[in-house]
């Protein structure tokens, strides 16, 4: 930093102000001190100027890492935390490191606020973790006072995906759940009211694959396969559909001729163009924005209420879902 001052002749606390981003420094100054420290090569040792600053301005961010729809909103994450003044630290959450451990991880890194996108922890823990620093899920439906929540609707969005089947024809439709979890449980119990709601019946129509993976939709498709086979297959995630879609296909049914096949998350795995699939889209740059705006409100608004708001998702309709059989419509 004095090499950097003795070149612009200014103070080294000037320098540091500069890089700090902190107020007191006139704009010439501040771009000829950039200047400098770019052509001296001077990169500024955050890990020890976080060690003497009472506030590191980090935004901890919990992700699944082979979640593409996660990643979708972790971008817009970046993007909005840079807009106000924040970095983002991301945890990515892996088979060897679960979300509590990346918390954890993040703490130690001096994070200021959490952003869990989809989090599946125990509640008590995410109050927990709320009540010690700022916190908002996305994703994820909950209620405490500690907790912000931004997230679609999902009972709505699945809700949405059973009337267009319901619409082409289609009375034989199977739900592949994704386990135990609270988002899971409410995709779920969208399609249950949506089909009795078009007074379908929805005993045995709901096989729970367990969680949100490719292999998890190929080993549930596989259990369907066969004569009992629906004529329209509603998935709790896009990733669920992809192996849902090849067990399918390599059995040798025509999509969407014989079987409809729907997702949700309307991730860039749903839009490539050999997949195709009819999905929901949440909203993920509007959930990420309103996300980064709410714990931001809390470390430099100070606000103390819960703040809560819930998205209308959208139906992306395409390929992958199509008329019901003509038996199914009762046409010999």
């Amino acid at each position: 930093m004095q090499d950097v001052a003795d070149r612009v002749g200014v103070s080294k606390a000037t320098v540091s102000l500069v890089f700090r981003k902190a107020p007191g420094v006139g704009d010439k100054t501040r771009e000829d001190v950039l200047a400098a420290a770019d052509a001296l090569g001077y990169r500024m040792n955050r890990a020890a100027a976080l060690m003497t600053a009472r506030r590191s301005h980090l935004l901890g961010v919990v992700v699944q890492i082979r979640n593409s729809f996660h990643a979708e909103i972790v971008e817009s994450i970046v993007s909005a935390a840079d807009l106000v003044g924040y970095e983002t630290v991301l945890g990515a959450v892996t088979p060897t490191h679960d979300e509590r451990r990346v918390i954890e991880t993040l703490i130690d890194f001096r994070c200021e606020g959490m952003l869990l996108i989809g989090p599946e922890l125990e509640t008590k823990d995410i109050v927990g973790l709320g009540e010690q620093l700022p916190t908002a899920v996305v994703g994820r439906r909950m209620s405490s006072a500690s907790i912000d929540v931004v997230r679609a609707n999902d009972g709505r969005g699945i809700g949405a995906v059973v009337d267009h089947l319901v619409g082409l024809g289609h009375r034989r439709i199977a739900h592949v759940a994704a386990g135990p979890g609270v988002i899971a449980s409410d995709r779920r119990t969208g399609f249950l009211r949506a089909m009795q709601r078009h007074q379908l019946d929805p005993r045995g129509a709901v096989i729970d694959a367990g969680g949100y993976t490719e292999d998890a939709g190929m080993a549930a498709a596989r259990d369907m396969v066969g004569a009992a086979m629906p004529t329209a297959i509603v998935c709790a995630n896009d990733r669920l559909a992809v192996g849902v879609l090849d067990v399918v296909r390599r059995a040798g049914y025509d999509v969407p001729g014989e079987v409809s096949i729907t997702g949700y998350d309307d991730s860039a795995l749903a839009r490539l163009a050999n997949v195709d699939l009819t999905t929901v889209s949440q909203q993920p740059g509007a959930q990420a924005e309103q996300a980064v705006a709410a714990v931001v409100e809390r470390l430099d608004g100070r606000r103390a209420r819960r703040a809560s708001s819930v998205l209308v998702p959208k139906l992306v309709v395409r390929s992958t879902s199509g008329p019901a059989r003509l038996s199914e419509l009762g046409v010999p």
